[in-house]
């Protein structure tokens, strides 16, 4: 696809190197953290026991974000050049015209899990529009909760998202884990259904010993499987799958572009601070950001928003290490906000900073074009 090749010329060979980002609400032992929510990792498709291996291993690579800084990424598997396009269901938020008139801003965590109501005064409060439901170490909310929460954000135009747990990656070669992870998929996207959330976002993987192409080929595959399933229940919600940034991961801006291309249900999640680390930085200017907001621009329909994760990093060797408080490092929103401008379409910023207060820097850029670090 000419627009993806253009986006990898001005981005460099170094942006398709992926590096799992930890979120920055994640906390404890990676292994240990899945395993707290066993019970709440119900599998949904064709399996009845939970595949604790999957768990363990699986579960620990994805989840082990930030623990160590890898090598530089020079091994990594040639890209292919991609094409496609893919169709994306309606929102339940009405998203408004016009490109730069739509720019919604939200955490990567519900800010409460005491109740619904309390959650959207708080997003209310601290002047969000948006929220992405933090399910990555395990489902903490059940059907009638979701629902609720939907009912108030849609009530007062908060845009909301669904992040799947982090084992939960589709294509994996053993039939039994992949039946686990398809499990988990089905039931996050019923939890989006009941919120009338706009997108699932996905891990897209691991290589596991197979070429690029049969990794991709895999990965389309199961959930071409999932999505007969999520039909049948009325849970066909849109997917997202994630731009990621550690080396023995599938993920980069290619490969989520090959995805999405092979399935009309699936859109592309950017994620700046991984794309900047594994960049080596390089996501100074305007034109670095405009460069993959142009090849998901060209393949989505008009009116239907980009879905991007933001946050300040640090890096070494082209791997990030961890989040930081924005203006701490070299990853600035203006940049990102100048990009926007250059796009009919909305945008919805998810912050995974650490802190409120970067949170809160990063919205006065988009949102009021206020400049808030240097």
């Amino acid at each position: 696809m000419i627009l993806a090749e253009r986006a990898r010329v001005v981005l460099g060979e170094r942006v398709a190197v992926p590096l799992a980002v930890r979120r920055a609400h994640e906390r404890g032992d990676d292994l240990e953290v899945p395993l707290r929510d066993l019970g709440r990792l119900a599998p949904e498709v064709g399996e009845s026991e939970v595949d604790v291996e999957l768990e363990q291993v699986d579960a620990g690579r994805g989840a082990g974000h930030g623990k160590s800084v890898g090598p530089p990424s020079d091994d990594m598997p040639a890209h292919t050049p991609f094409s496609g396009r893919w169709c994306l269901a309606p929102g339940h938020v009405r998203y408004g015209q016009g490109g730069m008139g739509a720019i919604r801003l939200g955490p990567a965590r519900c800010p409460s899990r005491e109740s619904p109501e309390l959650a959207v005064e708080l997003l209310l409060e601290r002047g969000y529009d948006a929220c992405e439901l933090d399910l990555e170490s395990g489902f903490w909310l059940d059907y009638p909760w979701a629902e609720r929460l939907g009912e108030l954000a849609r009530e007062h135009d908060v845009a909301l998202s669904v992040h799947a747990p982090l084992f939960a990656f589709p294509g994996h070669p053993d039939a039994k884990k992949s039946r686990m992870a398809l499990g988990a998929l089905d039931r996050s996207a019923g939890i989006a259904a009941h919120a009338g959330a706009e997108i699932v976002v996905i891990h897209p993987g691991f290589w596991l010993g197979r070429t690029p192409e049969q990794s991709i080929d895999d990965v389309v595959a199961s959930l071409a499987t999932l999505r007969e399933k999520l039909v049948a229940k009325n849970r066909a919600v849109a997917f997202g799958v994630e731009v990621m940034g550690r080396v023995s991961e599938l993920g980069s801006v290619d490969h989520v572009v090959e995805i999405a291309s092979r399935l009309d249900w699936v859109r592309p999640v950017l994620d700046f601070a991984h794309m900047h680390a594994t960049s080596d930085g390089a996501f100074t200017d305007v034109e670095a950001f405009a460069a993959p907001l142009e090849a998901a621009d060209a393949v989505l329909e008009p009116g239907a928003p980009l879905h991007i994760h933001f946050s300040d990093i640090a890096y070494a060797n082209r791997n990030e290490t961890k989040h930081l408080p924005y203006g701490e490092g070299t990853l600035r929103a203006d940049p990102l906000r100048e990009a926007l401008e250059r796009f009919d379409r909305p945008a919805t910023v998810i912050s995974e900073s650490p802190d409120e207060a970067s949170s809160q820097a990063i919205r006065a850029v988009l949102q009021t074009g206020a400049s808030a670090a240097s």
